[in-house]
């Protein structure tokens, strides 16, 4: 790549003189006009106006003195001016202006603060402050350049947020070399999770310098030097990296150029020239999740993707064409209750941390056991790396973005389940022996074979056996319309028709889409619910073997358990774990039990069934779309856990897929997302839509569909936005939940339900964003209006009813928990 030199050329003319001022500082009293500069007091820098490039357009910016034609900052970058007639002024409210021919203001500063007697200086580190008379503290400034960057990170400049004001310090590159107006590249500090250095094309990742481990960014080696020191700094009041020089006689740059690539650049006084000392991205292994999901990336090999140990290419075909962007999935799925276990790996660009969780003091042992007790805990490692390694850093969901960097890396405990450990533990012990094996077998050749051949012998006898019982043992399902082995057990059905008491009404929980269900008790006394599929069901036997083929593959606490199946005369049935408190909407739209779901429960629910989904969209063997998620499919067991239940109409995704299209629209308006309801369109998004109508439904203790209001005719996701955008929110809360809440983490919870339910599918966040947003006090982005937020479209013209709404008069006088 050519040197940043020649990227940034200005044709001044020769007939123009530049004039300096010998002072750094202006007062209201003077200004700056085309021509002249500003110089900092040990003469590092110099501020005036200048065109870049081939264009014509003037801008005011500063730049090295030693090197006028690399511009590291621009006030009006995003508004030139077209002549030689502009001025730059400080005026006595502390206000730097940048002034037209016609004194039209082209550009100003902007400041909360009054000075009584305002200055503006350029000092000898590049910054640009405006300040109150001699005032020299960074933090009594009233308004700097270094809050402000544009394409270059200088030393003592922040790159990060603060979390006080919302101020990001971030860097965005020049549209070109002839234009310093914001290109479609920035460098940030992605705070989701645990913060991370992340290269952005637009709205997407496009390289990730990973988090800090106490000494450098894990994918970005940046480690003190003699030259150079780095500081990361994360509190409640800023987020933030930058780098100081030890010797302030060094000029070191860090700049991203209109191509979005990261350089640092250091002046070399005996060449006179910027010497290029680190690119980022540097390779090909830098581009944000190239080899996808739990594979790992390293430029050395011939192929340089690689699925972890335990791990298979979830799409085999695209692999095998180098195309890994559908990365791995797990060859044996995880058990959670104490059937898991950790694989260390050395080495390693720890994975993307946009869906992680952090504590600072947590031991490494104590961090272990926390990811052990969560389900959704896939990975965990230590926080920071110096003396030996503390605090705790968890993951949730996939692990995207890995690399091996060697003795440069860093070491990650990732998830597996106890069978697959004691799996690779034996190849491995296995690979061990090999050698030795060879030399065996070679010398004992004769005996050699006849133990191979015995071995051979029993195992193909054993395969024989085992495939006459299973013949034996599973039903024959083709009859019924499906090929797919169920792996279930098969009820038979007088034993089903004598647990529920033949089919009794009084033992019937109830009756959805598919038929009726029951209660029934097992002879050895286990509580069952069998759901009956009936002839008359608008779901058929198509939605049955859906459910069965589908379930029957996934286990989480989450999700109801499928204990088995009866297929027989006619009749086609599903046996589920009994769960003792029925559905959630018997409880949350119930006047009298909704008083029983305090906001610890409430909140239980969401962030349980918000896990549930998570498992179905990443962590099953294949991508599960529910389609039909609400309040009547998510059921509540004895400790009011939630498990998501009712897979008829699911999809199954492939590695390869990420979206579908139905012409057969099926599911429950008031959930369904204005794509698939509109167009049929559906994926994983159409999921997290549904889910936010769940969670206003919950915190609101109302329905969706049919709600009503004296004030509007907005259903409950208008009403939720319309309070939201008026600075109402708490006003959704239900007032049957009792006051033990702390509000915050409530109005925590509204927010991500917006986030969820925003129109587009694109502005939705996915569900490992989700279980993160709810778990931790990270900043949450913006919501925009949400799809359907009437019942315009949803509602039956026919079922509308005039009625009279009373109204909310629930009100909060107390902020925190009592």
């Amino acid at each position: 790549m050519a040197a940043i030199t020649h990227l940034f050329v200005y044709p001044f003319l020769f007939s123009l003189f530049r004039t300096s001022i010998t002072q750094d500082t202006i007062t209201p009293t003077q200004s700056i006009r085309d021509g002249a500069t500003l110089v900092s007091a040990g003469g590092s820098f110099q501020l005036g106006f200048f065109s870049p490039g081939n264009s014509k357009s003037r801008y005011v910016g500063i730049w090295y003195t030693i090197s006028s034609e690399i511009i590291v900052w621009v006030a009006n970058r995003d508004a030139p001016l077209n002549d030689h007639s502009g001025v730059l002024k400080v005026t006595d409210d502390g206000l730097l202006v940048l002034l037209n021919s016609t004194n039209g203001t082209v550009w100003s500063s902007n400041t909360s603060k009054t000075a009584e007697n305002s200055v503006a200086q350029l000092l000898d580190t590049g910054n640009l402050v405006v300040k109150d008379g001699n005032v020299d503290e960074p933090e009594k400034f009233m308004w700097q350049s270094f809050d402000y960057p544009c394409d270059t990170l200088l030393a003592e400049m922040k790159l990060g947020w603060n979390l006080v004001t919302g101020l990001e310090w971030y860097l965005s590159s020049w549209k070109s070399t002839d234009d310093p107006s914001q290109g479609a590249f920035s460098l940030r500090i992605d705070l989701r999770g645990y913060p991370q250095f992340v290269a952005m094309e637009g709205s997407k990742i496009k390289a990730r310098g990973g988090s800090w481990n106490g000494l450098s960014f894990t994918g970005h080696g940046v480690r003190p030097t003699p030259v150079f020191g780095y500081e990361f700094v994360l509190n409640e009041k800023e987020v933030y990296y930058e780098f100081k020089l030890r010797n302030t006689s060094v000029f070191s740059r860090y700049v991203l150029n209109p191509s979005g690539v990261g350089q640092r650049f250091g002046w070399m006084d005996r060449t006179q020239s910027w010497e290029l000392f680190s690119t980022f991205p540097a390779d090909r292994c830098e581009n944000y999740g190239l080899c996808g999901a739990y594979a790992t990336c390293n430029i050395n090999n011939s192929s340089i993707c690689a699925c972890l140990e335990g791990f298979l290419p979830k799409s085999p075909n695209h692999w095998g064409s180098v195309d890994w962007s559908d990365g791995c999935v797990r060859r044996t799925p995880l058990e959670c209750n104490d059937g898991d276990g950790f694989m260390k790996r050395t080495g390693l660009k720890l994975p993307d941390t946009s869906s992680s969780w952090y504590d600072k003091s947590m031991t490494l042992q104590q961090c272990e056991r926390m990811c052990l007790n969560n389900c959704s805990c896939t990975a965990y490692a230590s926080l920071d790396v110096r003396g030996g390694g503390s605090g705790c850093l968890l993951w949730f969901g996939s692990l995207i973005d890995i690399r091996e960097l060697g003795e440069a890396g860093q070491d990650l405990y990732i998830r597996m389940a106890t069978t697959e450990l004691d799996h690779l533990e034996k190849k491995r012990h296995s690979s061990k022996k090999k050698r030795v094996a060879i030399i065996v077998g070679l010398a004992l050749s004769v005996v050699g074979m006849t133990i191979v051949a015995l071995v051979s012998y029993i195992w193909k006898k054993n395969v024989i056996n085992q495939g006459t019982k299973e013949r034996s043992s599973r039903k024959d399902y083709d009859n019924e319309g499906g090929k797919e082995d169920m792996e279930l057990p098969i009820f038979d059905l007088a034993a089903i028709a004598n647990a529920t008491d033949n089919f009794s009404n009084n033992n019937k929980l109830g009756e959805g889409g598919f038929g009726p269900v029951y209660k029934g008790t097992l002879p050895e006394g286990r509580d069952i619910a069998v759901k009956r599929l009936s002839k008359n069901s608008g779901q058929g036997l198509n939605e049955f073997k859906n459910e069965v083929i589908i379930i029957a593959k996934l286990q989480h606490r989450n999700l109801v358990k499928l204990l088995g199946c009866c297929i027989q005369e006619n009749e086609n049935m599903l046996i589920y774990e009994y769960m003792p408190n029925k559905s959630l909407d018997s409880f949350i739209f119930d006047q009298a039990n909704r008083k029983l779901l305090d906001w610890h429960k409430r909140i239980n629910i969401i962030r349980g069934v918000a896990k549930g989904l998570l498992y179905l969209h990443e962590d099953s063997r294949l991508r599960i779309i529910h389609r039909d998620l609400k309040a009547s499919n998510i059921l509540l067991d004895s400790n009011m856990n939630p498990k998501i239940s009712d897979f008829g109409l699911a999809k199954s995704f492939g590695g390869d897929q990420v979206d579908s299209k139905t012409n057969r629209i099926i599911g429950t308006y008031g959930y369904m997302s204005p794509e698939y309801a509109v167009h049929g369109q559906y994926s994983i998004k159409s999921d997290v839509f549904s889910f936010g109508v769940l969670v206003l439904e919950i915190v609101s203790g109302k329905k969706n569909r049919g709600f009503c209001h004296p004030d509007h005719h907005l259903n409950l996701l208008g009403h939720a936005w319309r309070l939201w955008i008026e600075e109402r929110p708490m006003e959704l809360i239900d007032e049957l939940a009792g006051d033990l809440f702390t509000l915050s983490n409530v109005l925590r919870h509204i927010h991500v339900g917006l986030l969820c339910v925003q129109q587009k599918p694109t502005d939705r966040p996915n569900m490992s964003s989700v279980v993160q947003m709810l778990s931790s006090e990270s900043l949450l982005p913006k919501p925009r209006q949400p799809g359907f937020f009437t019942d315009s479209f949803e509602a039956d013209p026919s079922s509308v009813k005039h009625t009279t709404c009373s109204a909310n008069k629930f009100t909060i006088s107390l902020l925190e928990a009592r």
